[in-house]
């Protein structure tokens, strides 16, 4: 029998100027999930590629709570292929990956490899060893440019550094939200895929929690493609939030060489 995983998500919201706003929890291929929020509000659901959902609320005046329940079966995925239309996006520079202007950062021992594996591979170690990951270090505004320089990040540095120095070597890759059973702090956490083969695999320089029970949240460019409350003409502040993700049986040792698929 596949082991199961559990995730549970809070957050409140204080919003002062009534408006639309989007929220994207949803766990990828769950069996039961249940949102729930604390007004009496319709939402509107709405899908993007590669997995990402999002509940659009109309949100009142007022403090709101939001809760998320959902499980699902960890089952083996066959790996999605390569798109000609990903290859053309996910090799773009975009807002926090900017592999146009990264060339003097990039390891010299990644121009004499030739296959996409070795590379993703060396860029992964080679982003563990350089940076510290450092709760609270960084800004939202920071891009891997800045996370370079300054040595140290969080998980959405990290990967947003790995996915830069893959897309100037014209690999493909792309940020990934995901719920990581064995994260601690526990919190939402951001991995990366990148394209090896023609097909998608997961990857994670953090090393913080195993890479075969996690579960896809959201795909996009960056994180600005991937956030899991955005506002869309309401203005609100945020209280704050609490996220547990854990399995029925015990985490995986992750062979961080080895291929994963994330489903």
């Amino acid at each position: 029998m596949a082991s199961r995983a559990t995730v549970d998500v809070e957050f409140s919201v204080r919003v002062t100027e009534p408006g639309a706003a989007a929220v994207s929890i949803g766990a990828a291929h769950a069996d039961t999930e249940e949102l729930k929020v604390s007004w009496h509000g319709e939402s509107e659901g709405v899908e993007f590629e590669h997995g990402t959902r999002a509940e659009v609320f109309e949100l009142p005046a007022g403090e709101h709570r939001v809760t998320y329940h959902a499980e699902r079966a960890l089952t083996e995925s066959e790996p999605e292929p390569l798109t000609r239309g990903d290859a053309a996006v996910f090799t773009r520079p975009s807002r926090y990956c900017p592999s146009d202007r990264i060339a003097g950062l990039v390891p010299p021992e990644l121009f004499s490899l030739e296959r996409a594996k070795d590379k993703v591979d060396t860029i992964v170690r080679h982003v563990h060893e350089r940076l510290s990951y450092v709760v609270g270090s960084s800004r939202g505004t920071d891009d891997a440019i800045d996370t370079l320089l300054a040595g140290e990040g969080v998980c959405r540095d990290f990967a947003h550094v790995c996915i830069t120095l893959c897309r100037f070597l014209d690999i493909p890759a792309r940020y990934v939200g995901v719920y990581a059973p064995g994260l601690a702090p526990m919190d939402f956490h951001a991995v990366f895929e990148a394209a090896v083969d023609g097909h998608w695999y997961v990857f994670d320089a953090t090393h913080l929690a195993p890479r075969q029970t996690m579960l896809r949240i959201s795909t996009g460019r960056d994180a600005a493609d991937t956030s899991f409350l955005a506002t869309l003409g309401c203005e609100l502040d945020f209280l704050g939030s609490t996220v547990f993700a854990t399995t029925d049986t015990a985490l995986p040792q992750d062979d961080w060489t080895e291929l994963v698929v994330l489903s």
